[in-house]
């Protein structure tokens, strides 16, 4: 086989990108490790560990790798056993294993908790050795490109969706941003998983208000009474959200969350469907504790009496979730909006993506264009732009700088 930095050429002619074509090789055998090394290192990067512990040290230190290949018959750990706790520290990683028992229950351990890719008997002449490990390189290889195109299109959609959503509804964006970063915070102090897909829920919390009537989203923002008609389609906000949603590969837990954001902890509320307690999915039972308490806020409602509040409303939340809301924000939810850092005043055309808006964005006739705590998205401050033209914009807006934001989660 011939090599090239960075490219393989198999025997067959063909050749694939290898970003990371490191092996590891695990056994408690020296001499075959050795042995593999030399008879190895001019086809590909290898290193070797002298057993289990020694492997996943290794892990640490001196990865990450594409394929670990380890011995089944090791004293203190195992093949599997290694293999099964290399997931934790490399599980992106291709696995294969090497034995002289080949019994059927040796097998199925290694496919089922092992996670194996390749099952090879030892010896494993070169004939047989070097082609699985081309196989696992490639193998390894395409989940990669997978991965980064899944989330790139996930990345991308969910972009789309909050830009679209300031687009549409500038208020329902700005009450998702906020509610992201309360989720963000609340997760880590509860150590709720995945962070990303509970961020992600919040952020696109209300996509559905994209499908509302103008009259319907302008009633929203201002707090204006809403007729009974113009409820039942608010109501329907979460189911529309889900719908928008659930079609997005890696998006459905978002969208079971978005769908029962609304539902009480005793099954009360939308959707009309039997979950009750902690059947509710967790990321749902978090989401509605931090919306009400952003309502009451908004009403000037705040601190104890928000607990005490929220805790009258018997059968609404999960007590120990709420309970633990008010620990973690024994004030105020988390709010873009600094009292530290200093206020602009500026025109429309000085505005840039991030600014943080102090003051609601408002036309000369007080329709809110942008509420205050809003983020300006590229979107956002298009459509700001476009009214700006217009001479349609009460101008200078107050706005803050962008504080460096949290390092961002990434879709595992």
């Amino acid at each position: 086989m011939l090599t090239v930095p960075g490219l393989y050429f198999s025997r067959a002619g063909s050749f694939f990108m290898t970003p990371n074509s490191k092996i590891l090789f695990i056994d408690d055998d020296a001499n075959i490790l050795a042995a593999l090394e030399r008879n190895l290192r001019k086809q590909f990067t290898i290193d070797t560990a002298l057993g289990g512990q020694e492997g996943l040290d290794a892990i640490r230190t001196r990865g990450p790798y594409a394929l670990l290949v380890a011995d089944m018959s090791m004293p203190g750990m195992n093949g599997v056993e290694f293999l099964e706790r290399s997931s934790e520290l490399a599980p992106h990683a291709v696995r294969m294993m090497l034995t002289g028992n080949a019994d059927q229950g040796t097998a199925v351990a290694a496919v089922n908790r092992g996670q194996v890719f390749r099952f090879l008997n030892k010896p494993c002449p070169p004939e047989i050795l070097v082609p699985a490990l081309e196989a696992g390189l490639k193998h390894y290889e395409l989940l990669q490109m997978e991965r980064e195109l899944l989330e790139g299109t996930l990345t991308g959609s969910v972009k789309m969706l909050s830009e679209v959503l300031g687009m549409v509804a500038p208020s329902a964006l700005g009450r998702g941003q906020r509610l992201r970063d309360s989720m963000r915070q609340f997760a880590r102090f509860i150590n709720a998983t995945p962070l990303w897909e509970l961020e992600v829920a919040a952020l696109l919390s209300s996509i559905g208000c994209a499908a509302l009537p103008a009259r319907v989203l302008e009633k929203m923002g201002s707090g204006e009474d809403r007729t009974c008609e113009e409820e039942k389609i608010v109501r329907r906000v979460p189911q529309i959200g889900h719908d928008l949603l659930v079609g997005i590969p890696r998006l459905e837990g978002v969208a079971k969350i978005v769908l029962f954001q609304q539902k009480s902890f005793d099954g009360s509320e939308f959707p009309p469907v039997r979950c009750v307690g902690e059947t509710i999915p967790l990321g749902a039972r978090m989401l509605k504790i931090l919306t009400d308490r952003m309502a009451l806020e908004a009403e000037g409602t705040v601190k104890q009496r928000a607990l005490e509040v929220m805790q009258s409303r018997t059968g609404k939340y999960d007590p120990k979730l709420l309970e633990l809301s008010f620990l973690c924000f024994s004030n105020f939810l988390a709010n873009a909006v600094s009292g530290n850092a200093p206020v602009r005043a500026l025109y429309v055309k000085d505005l840039s993506v991030d600014q943080v808006v102090v003051s609601d964005i408002i036309t000369p006739e007080g329709l809110v264009l942008v509420g205050a705590g809003n983020r300006l998205t590229p979107m956002v401050l298009q459509r700001l732009q476009n009214y700006d033209e217009l001479g349609e914009v009460k101008q200078p807006v107050l706005v803050q700088d962008p504080v460096p934001a949290a390092p961002a989660v990434a879709a595992a």
